[in-house]
């Protein structure tokens, strides 16, 4: 696979949450053009500035492939059928953890994008869904989305051709990474973490969590 359209272009801004918590994760979709640049698309933001957003997480995309796990697991959740339901800016089928590297380079539009990380889930999802678990789904079954830094700026929009234009770490998918790192049934050996530490294209907080595995 090279290429498939981009489904989904949303955006949202922090809203009252939990209690005093404020989030961005509800996202809603934007019709026609947005500017995408280091920081991430026109009109999108963050509300927890040390956990999310920055030119490492600029933008997160989730595979629409996983809907129909999701559905099994939770059943007819009317979030499911929204455009964004886990917080995501990117939507699309035929990329997902297993077939996108770190370090993967995709042409969106006018935009160039480099796969920085996975994303690492957190209770915000459990939350925003009503059930419990879900972290934990996720950590099982590793569909967690990925993150893009960008390249070079340009203009996005729904429909958009989503083509990966060059092949990074291919021995590392998000998949592997996320499961090495996150998920702590996957038992990795000590040159994984050194293998992961040195990957080049990974963002500097990866690396760090890969090198606080190591055993000295």
């Amino acid at each position: 696979m090279n290429a498939s359209p981009l489904l989904a272009l949303c955006i949202g801004q922090p809203r009252r949450f939990s209690g005093e918590e404020f989030s961005a994760i509800d996202k809603r979709p934007v019709g026609g053009r947005v500017t995408l640049g280091r920081l991430g698309l026109e009109g999108d933001a963050v509300a927890d500035r040390k956990h999310h957003g920055g030119p490492e997480m600029a933008v997160h995309h989730y595979a629409r492939d996983h809907d129909a796990m999701w559905r099994s697991w939770l059943g007819d959740h009317p979030l499911l059928d929204a455009p964004a339901p886990f917080g995501e800016n990117f939507a699309t089928e035929g990329w997902t953890e297993e077939n996108v590297h770190i370090g993967d380079r995709f042409r969106i539009g006018m935009a160039l994008l480099e796969v920085s990380q996975p994303r690492k889930p957190c209770w915000k999802i459990e939350h925003r869904f009503g059930r419990k678990g879900m972290v934990a789904q996720i950590l099982t079954t590793k569909a967690c989305g990925w993150y893009y830094r960008v390249i070079e700026e340009g203009h996005v929009q729904e429909g958009d051709c989503v083509e990966r234009v060059e092949i990074g770490h291919g021995e590392w998918s998000v998949a592997r990474v996320f499961g090495a790192l996150h998920n702590p049934d996957c038992k990795s050996s000590q040159a994984n973490f050194h293998s992961i530490a040195k990957l080049a294209r990974l963002s500097a907080d990866m690396r760090e969590r890969a090198l606080g595995r190591l055993v000295p």
